[in-house]
């Protein structure tokens, strides 16, 4: 399950649905808005999005998900509007029997969803400023890391 939310992730009980008697493990990432982005101080952060393709997107990416580990359930919340420090931006939880698949499985859907996703980020900084970033940088991690390593 993926969605968009306007509504605070705090306020929503992410684990519901997830939780079943086979499951021997749920990992969990919640992405949190920081101070400091690259060098500049960040009072906060704006997010928009392409909702019904982000959609479809993150449909194929917990589909793989699905067939290269053995996991039971994943659900996957991405906020939009103005976040302030400290609020979450991103949810993913996956249950699976063992926690290794779960971990894996958690892993891959985040790196996914940040470089496939139609998601928009402005950084709004303390000197007054503020630019739309992209996730260039979580590209170029995610190849490196993956050159290095065996494939997953």
């Amino acid at each position: 399950m993926f969605a968009i939310s306007s509504t605070p992730l705090e306020d929503i009980h992410l684990k519901e649905g997830l939780i079943s008697d086979r499951a021997g493990a749920l990992s969990i990432f919640e992405g949190l808005v920081r101070n400091h982005n690259e060098g500049k101080e960040v009072h906060a952060l704006e997010y928009e999005a392409a909702t019904s393709l982000c959609e479809k997107e993150a449909q194929k990416v917990l589909t793989e998900v699905t067939e290269k580990f053995d996991i039971l359930h994943t659900k996957c919340i991405h906020r939009v509007g103005k976040l302030a420090i400290g609020e979450m931006a991103v949810w993913v939880g996956v249950t699976a029997a063992h926690r290794d698949e779960a971990f894996l499985a958690c892993r891959y859907i985040i790196d996914e969803i940040k470089i496939r996703l139609p998601i928009w980020k402005k950084e709004y900084y303390v000197d007054g400023n503020a630019e739309w970033v992209n996730c260039q940088a979580c590209a170029n991690h995610k190849h490196e890391k993956h050159q290095d390593s065996p494939s997953v």
